[in-house]
């Protein structure tokens, strides 16, 4: 599949393009460390609605599921 083609069926899927969608969990990452959220209240302040949807997908693009990963940045921070 063509990079273009690829674009296209993302959007048509999940009417945002994969830029956008990693811009959503990122804003999700940067309320759950800066405002303190927990998982589910960022989900639902970036508009997911399905909390374990959201973990599925933040998972898949930072590595840890959102409270290791937040508590895990915390940590480095401090060191």
């Amino acid at each position: 599949m063509s990079v273009s083609g690829f674009h296209r069926h993302f959007r048509v899927i999940t009417a945002m393009s994969p830029l956008q969608f990693q811009k959503r969990l990122q804003e999700a990452r940067r309320l759950m460390l800066g405002e303190h959220l927990d998982a589910a209240s960022a989900a639902y302040k970036v508009r997911y609605n399905d909390a374990s949807q959201f973990n599925r997908e933040y998972k898949r693009l930072f590595g840890l599921p959102p409270m290791r990963d937040v508590e895990r940045l915390r940590e480095a921070a401090i060191q």
